[in-house]
């Protein structure tokens, strides 16, 4: 159904590059880049836009889950944040209140969005 998502940041270098660092971890990364505007995506498509504040005022948290195709992506995904120096939401690990095989990991981005990666297929 979404063909593409965009978010604003205070802070576009930093946010670009702890996205290069989690998205590479699951097999995507930047794929147009206009400066303060970047795409991010797999094979040329750019799914994932960040770019400067230009409307509305203050923060508006927003919550994007990235695909993985197994949970050792899941797990690959949270240490590049981790390491980048992502605060942590949650650890991965299975989430059957979702379904049984839900198996994600939240963190937050440098401008403070719930970010997470998900895997749907049992282990």
């Amino acid at each position: 159904m979404l063909d593409h998502v965009s978010i604003q940041c205070a802070d576009v270098g930093t946010t670009a590059a702890f996205y290069d660092e989690v998205l590479a971890a699951i097999g995507a990364g930047r794929v147009m880049d206009f400066g303060e505007v970047i795409g991010f995506g797999v094979a040329g498509k750019p799914e994932f836009w960040i770019g400067p504040n230009s409307t509305g005022e203050g923060f508006r948290e927003i919550h994007v889950a990235f695909a993985a195709p197994d949970r050792s992506t899941v797990d690959a995904f949270f240490e590049a944040a981790v390491t980048f120096g992502a605060d942590v939401l949650y650890a991965p690990r299975l989430w059957p209140e979702y379904h049984p095989n839900y198996y994600g990991a939240f963190v937050r981005d440098p401008e403070g969005n719930n970010v997470e990666a998900v895997c749907h297929l049992p282990a």
